[in-house]
């Protein structure tokens, strides 16, 4: 799966690389240069590269899971040059450069710049990527924070710092691409589905979502546009989402936090 991020004869090409059972590796290139994210296995990526002789420039990691981090080292040990960009809060192979919020990877090859935004929640140092590349399709690489429909569990954070880590990336533009690290959306649709039912949009991307993966086509990267209007995790504003979010977990929520945390306990126990 590609998609063409701008117009010119030297646009970038976005490809999702399946891995593992359900990972995707994002692949970034403009016919010459190439970066990768979260690599967990490097056998597709480098037969990828292969296929359309690449040049593999820069790995980006956006937390130390070993899914994400596991092909590193055969990706170094074939591209010496490829340069290594990971969360400086945490322990990730063949790091060259530590990032935090405020930093910025400039990939000069893919006239690409992508702002490092710290989003804590599934890790305590998971971070992400936002490229504006063009007005068209600014792109997020958020790893296993925000995937179609749901989020990722909260393995080393906090309800409040997961909710605020959704709510910095849900104030990025609204045509960003979301490109998320696992294929979970029909999954997350289902459940999602139950609590929002009357939802007429999330109705709607079930049905493209289910019809995506009878082909085994890639329902990603979404969009933030639609990620607002069907994610429940998004969504913790709406009074149907807190009514049925209330009723599953028997409490009753004080604040979007709790809110929060009782759709995740829900989505754990789905």
């Amino acid at each position: 799966m590609k998609n063409q991020l701008t117009g010119s004869a030297t646009a970038l090409q976005l490809h999702a690389i399946p891995a593992f059972n359900d990972n995707y590796i994002w692949l970034l290139h403009n016919g010459q240069s190439a970066a990768v994210v979260d690599p967990g296995d490097a056998n597709p990526v480098l037969q990828t590269l292969k296929k359309l002789n690449l040049d593999l420039c820069a790995i980006l990691i956006t937390h130390h899971h070993h899914d994400h981090v596991g092909g590193i080292a055969d990706l170094v040990a074939a591209f010496p040059q490829a340069v290594v960009y990971g969360p400086a809060q945490e322990s990730i192979p063949h790091r060259q450069h530590a990032l935090a919020e405020g930093d910025e990877v400039d990939l000069d090859r893919l006239a690409i710049r992508l702002q490092v935004l710290d989003i804590p929640g599934h890790t305590a140092g998971h971070i992400a990527y936002f490229g504006h590349n063009s007005p068209e399709a600014p792109i997020l690489f958020c790893g296993d924070t925000l995937f179609s429909g749901g989020c990722g569990r909260l393995f080393e954070g906090t309800p409040a710092q997961m909710l605020e880590s959704l709510e910095k990336l849900s104030a990025l533009p609204a045509n960003t691409l979301v490109c998320a690290a696992h294929e979970y959306t029909l999954s997350n649709l289902v459940w999602a589905l139950d609590v929002e039912p009357d939802n007429p949009q999330l109705h709607d991307y079930y049905q493209q979502a289910g019809d995506l993966r009878a082909t085994n086509t890639p329902t990603l990267p979404s969009t933030l546009a639609r990620e607002l209007q069907i994610n429940p995790f998004l969504r913790t504003h709406i009074p149907t989402v807190q009514l049925n979010a209330a009723k599953q977990s028997g409490r009753k929520a004080h604040n979007r936090i709790d809110v929060f945390a009782q759709l995740r306990e829900w989505k754990n126990n789905a």
